[in-house]
């Protein structure tokens, strides 16, 4: 996949590399030529521009890019600028940065509702969501072991968590599983929660909270 991110501070920095480390064509976008020289090898392509100009952006491959992550943060004006320029050159899908209640009220009122506080998401947890669709959430526990929310894998649907055998075939612990009350919206409030059971029935939409090596995650839900 292909991924542009706006900002190369100490946050873009670590996105960026995460994304390339995990296979992802990633172009990082800074006005600083620091910064963009320190990831000049360490990521797909760099370039060095006003994030807000809007004849420089539109030269970016932003139609083909599947997501662009404004991950600017010492600038909140800059930040606010370079969002609503990609929200007017119609970006599929825009991750905004919010560093301040102020910040999210308005890009709330851009109609932008997917957004990261890096105080809350790391780079990390962002880059797994990232690359891998299935995933709704991340947690790394140790340097081997994750917990991960993921969507109950297609091929599981209509079968009991003893018929899936998930933790024999996998070496992946099946810790409760959520269902959406409503699938249209997938959040805390709207899923209930149900003790993993070999007799639990997965369904559609179900989420599996799930204990154990990435890798073996990985093989899991892909």
């Amino acid at each position: 996949m292909k991924y542009i991110v706006f900002g190369l501070g100490n946050f873009g920095n670590s996105l960026a590399t995460q994304l390339t480390t995990l296979g992802h064509e990633v172009i990082g976008v800074d006005k600083n030529m620091a910064k963009v020289e320190r990831l000049r090898d360490k990521i797909t392509h760099t370039v060095c521009m006003d994030c807000t100009d809007r004849d420089a952006v539109s030269a970016l491959p932003l139609k083909d890019s599947d997501a662009v992550i404004v991950a600017i943060g010492e600038d909140e004006a800059s930040s606010l600028l370079s969002t609503a320029l990609l929200k007017q050159l119609k970006v599929k899908r825009i991750i905004g940065r919010i560093m301040s209640d102020l910040q999210q009220t308005v890009l709330e009122a851009m109609d932008i509702d997917e957004y990261i506080m890096p105080e809350v998401d790391s780079a990390e947890r962002l880059a797994m969501r990232l690359n891998n669709s299935e995933i709704i959430e991340f947690f790394k526990i140790s340097d081997k072991h994750s917990i991960v929310e993921a969507l109950v894998p297609e091929r599981y649907v209509g079968q009991t968590l003893g018929e899936a055998n998930i933790t024999n075939e996998y070496r992946v612990l099946v810790l409760t599983t959520l269902r959406p009350k409503d699938s249209s919206e997938i959040s805390a409030e709207n899923t209930s929660a149900e003790l993993a059971q070999s007799s639990t029935l997965l369904q559609k939409d179900d989420i599996l909270v799930l204990f154990g090596e990435l890798k073996d995650i990985n093989r899991l839900i892909t």
